[in-house]
């Protein structure tokens, strides 16, 4: 068993024009301030980091480690889930995520793809130089306005979408594994992954490619009335990154998993801070111990009701507490009497 690595903390709902999280060395420096270990960080986020820069230079990379190593923290993984979601769009969604874009390709969708490839791959060319070996993203939609058809989907609708999504991101596994990076997809409602099903779908297109993983969240599989622990026992092995996030999932005559196009705070499931919702996150860290899981435990704050920066703070403390550091002997070994074959055939009764 290995012990989780943690907290961390994503950076992107807290990047911000006023200070502390306008700059690098000040975002870093509150959040060790927060009492986190590492931090997630947005790579289209230019306040934070230049993207095109850590993928071309070593030495800049090294800058980036050296600023937050000064204040205690170590960069967990780049995400480039706006970049990633841009790689395959429905046409209903293309002025909704034109902004996610740099402004030249906006309003062009053939432009604005070849775009998204070009910055998940420079991300992942980043990582390598930042000697991180996982990538979080997310893998877009193409069938998602299909998800409760009416009317009913023509054969051969998913299918078609499927075989689109895994061609166009093969490139980029292929290029992922010359660098020697995980890209872990986001399992999320929004993308053609948002759960076991579709990522199965998915791999199966992509021939099992090794570099295809998942990041787990527990919390977008609450509002699915998903069974979260039995997912990571199915999916331990493509399991390579983290979110620990909250969520609650509440119900009533009036309303479920589709909360009736309300806002965030009167939805029947909402996303909470650690602690304020349902998540049995005692029985997800018991499981990523068990499963051999290494990597980091990275908070991610998403709150109907709460602070961001109490959130943060409550955060780092709820994971701290939730890691499990790993035994590295049985605790009956006191009663071990030593054995050996013949010892062993005896008490089976099988002679010499």
């Amino acid at each position: 068993m290995k012990t989780i690595k943690g907290p961390a903390l994503f950076l992107a709902q807290f990047a911000d024009d006023e200070a502390p999280f306008n700059s690098w060395a000040d975002i870093t420096k509150w959040a060790s301030d927060c009492g986190y270990k590492g931090v997630q960080v947005p790579s289209w986020d230019a306040r934070l980091i230049d993207l095109a820069k850590a993928a071309s230079s070593r030495s800049y990379c090294d800058e980036l480690v050296g600023v937050a190593a000064e204040n205690g923290i170590e960069i967990t993984e780049l995400s480039s889930h706006l970049q990633g979601q841009l790689v395959a769009v429905h046409p209903a969604y293309d002025h909704a995520f034109d902004g996610f874009a740099a402004e030249h390709v906006r309003g062009d969708p053939k432009a604005r793809q070849a775009w998204a490839v070009e910055q998940v791959k420079l991300a992942i060319t980043a990582s390598y130089n930042l000697g991180i070996t996982e990538h979080a993203t997310f893998s877009g939609a193409l069938a998602w306005p299909y998800i409760y058809p009416w009317p009913q989907r023509p054969e051969g609708l998913v299918e078609t979408a499927f075989d689109e999504l895994a061609k166009r991101w093969r490139p980029i596994l292929n290029h992922a594994d010359q660098m020697g990076v995980d890209v872990c997809y986001e399992i999320h409602p929004g993308e053609d992954l948002h759960d076991g099903a579709t990522f199965e779908m998915f791999l199966e297109r992509l021939d099992n490619h090794p570099r295809c993983n998942m990041l787990y969240d527990p919390s977008h599989y609450v509002l699915q009335c998903l069974d979260y622990l039995d997912n990571i026992d199915i999916y331990k092995d493509r399991i390579k990154m983290f979110h620990v996030k909250d969520a609650e999932f509440n119900p009533t005559g009036r309303q479920g998993v589709y909360s009736g196009y309300q806002p965030w705070e009167k939805r029947a499931g909402r996303f909470r801070s650690l602690g304020d919702g349902q998540v049995d996150f005692g029985a997800i860290f018991s499981k990523m111990a068990a499963n051999d899981f290494d990597g980091w435990a990275v908070v991610e704050w998403e709150c109907a009701l709460k602070h961001p920066e109490d959130g943060a703070r409550e955060g780092a403390q709820f994971v701290k507490d939730h890691i499990i550091r790993v035994t590295e002997h049985a605790f009956d070994d006191f009663a071990g009497g030593g054995a050996d074959e013949v010892a062993n055939r005896k008490m089976l009764g099988l002679g010499d």
